[in-house]
């Protein structure tokens, strides 16, 4: 059964922590609860996003630099 993680507030979702650095998580990989997937920026602030819980084969819904809105899927797990 799939897993989501959605995004807790609206803003712009990043896969990495700077430009020049690589992604927190690439596809495919597996995850720990506690895991930070990406960060949404609202406002020049930025907000750390997690994984609730633990999962296999994590598939991202949203491109780096994505508008998202809260509850937006950010991304699906096994």
């Amino acid at each position: 059964m799939a897993k989501d993680i959605h995004c807790p507030l609206p803003g712009v979702f990043y896969r990495k922590p700077a430009p020049n650095e690589p992604n927190f998580v690439e596809d495919g990989a597996s995850v720990a609860a506690g895991t930070v997937i990406g960060l949404v920026e609202v406002m020049k602030s930025f907000h750390e996003v997690t994984a609730e819980e633990a999962g296999d084969n994590i598939r991202f819904e949203v491109e780096n630099e994505g508008q998202v809105t809260a509850g937006t899927v950010l991304a699906k797990m096994d």
